[in-house]
């Protein structure tokens, strides 16, 4: 079975109040020329599909429209679409009746028929256009730990996710008489796994460990984090795609979809997708303002890019500093976002250190506290007050999802 893996589309995000939708249409412009290239027997999309839950209207016809393209591309493809924590589950699984009809089957939540979990709702067949069974499907949208469902009374309270998830391979198993490839999708946090350029205080997913998986799957189709990434001991059967398009700066690495191929193991390989818009910062080293301010006027005019300025600050930013850089790039098809404040670092002791507002709304709510405590208390914050105050957060951002 041949399929094709992708998550975290996020369409309709903007960055820095800059429209977006001309780089997400060519992203699914391309993932439409790559499925019919490709002809996989399934893609996946492992959550994530709108930064908002609330997607306007022009977004949710541009996920539509790219859809049926895909579709078009490849009509006897399987697609499976689940809900990831920036999705409104409900809202995506409204037309999934009238997805049917294309081959698409979109989980958005689990479903209770009475006091029974509706288990079948989550195994999908993945079949040729001959009607041969080449392979099944395991979607599992995002769901809060705490939110999964009791399948047993004996199981405790903090074992129902990999309970939830092994019960849906043993379903798949009974199914399997002839062993054909299974594939688990799910949105969530992987322990141990590469965070880079992301930002772990959005969405309140708590970290789970790859055996909470179970077993009974061939590979791993992971959504949520950003970076692309095979899971560290899962022998290359667990993976996230990461990505198609950098949702911030500190997402400086390449970005693609993966197809995966079974044979003895999963065969994994990578196609990049191309930015019309890449995020750079310039320069990669902080320099002095008036350094940076004459790279972004010697920009090229011709070359688009969104540009956050590398800035290292000896004492502060002058009040013009964004009027200065938003008039350097007049003319040109670049775009200003903002400016990345480095302090110069201090050997004396004594000297308070002053953050701007700008350099506040970077940081995180538990580096803004450990630099409190560090100027209240003289001292640094030991780890278990770092890991009570971050539970504080991540159970706040929780709640703020949840309403």
């Amino acid at each position: 079975m041949k399929i094709l893996h992708t998550s975290d589309w996020h369409l309709g995000h903007t960055l820095y109040n800059y429209d977006r939708s001309r780089e997400q249409q060519a992203f699914l412009k391309q993932l439409t020329r790559i499925v019919a290239e490709e002809m996989p027997d399934a893609m996946v999309v492992s959550g994530d599909i709108y930064h908002y839950s609330t997607p306007s209207a022009s977004t949710q016809k541009m996920y539509t429209d790219g859809m049926l393209e895909i579709h078009r591309a490849c009509p006897e493809m399987t697609i499976v679409v689940t809900a990831g924590n920036h999705d409104s589950s409900s809202k995506l699984e409204i037309d999934s009746s009238l997805w049917n009809h294309f081959g698409v089957k979109v989980v958005g939540n689990i479903e209770r028929n009475q006091e029974e979990v509706n288990l079948e709702k989550h195994i999908v067949e993945v079949r040729n256009d001959r009607g041969i069974l080449k392979g099944y499907i395991i979607a599992i949208p995002h769901v809060y730990p705490q939110n999964f469902p009791i399948l047993d009374t004996e199981t405790p309270r903090e074992e129902r996710q990999a309970r939830f998830f092994q019960a849906l391979q043993d379903e798949v198993e009974k199914m399997n008489a002839e062993r054909l490839p299974v594939v688990l999708m799910a949105h969530l946090s992987i322990e141990g796994s590469d965070q880079t350029g992301h930002d772990d205080t959005v969405g309140g997913i708590e970290y789970v460990p790859i055996s909470a998986m179970g077993g009974g799957y061939d590979y791993l189709a992971l959504g949520h984090i950003h970076c692309p990434q095979n899971i560290k001991g899962s022998r290359h059967c667990a993976r996230y795609c990461g990505t198609p398009l950098p949702v911030s700066f500190d997402e400086a690495y390449p970005h693609s979809v993966s197809i995966v191929e079974r044979e003895k193991a999963p065969q994994i390989k990578t196609i990049e997708i191309e930015n019309p818009m890449p995020l750079i910062t310039l320069p990669k080293e902080a320099v002095d303002f008036e350094e940076a301010i004459k790279l972004l006027e010697e920009y090229p005019d011709d070359k688009p890019a969104y540009i956050r300025l590398n800035v290292l600050i000896k004492d502060y930013l002058a009040p013009d500093c964004n009027e200065r850089a938003s008039n350097a790039v007049k003319g040109k098809n670049c775009k200003f976002c903002y400016i990345k404040p480095n302090r110069e670092k201090h050997t004396s002791d004594d000297e308070t250190k002053h953050i701007s507002i700008q350099e506040m709304q970077e940081m995180s709510p538990l580096e803004i506290a450990k630099l409190y405590f560090q100027e209240a208390e003289g001292k640094e914050m030991d780890e278990e007050l770092c890991e009570l105050m971050n539970s504080v957060v991540q159970k706040v951002k929780e709640k703020s999802i949840l309403h």
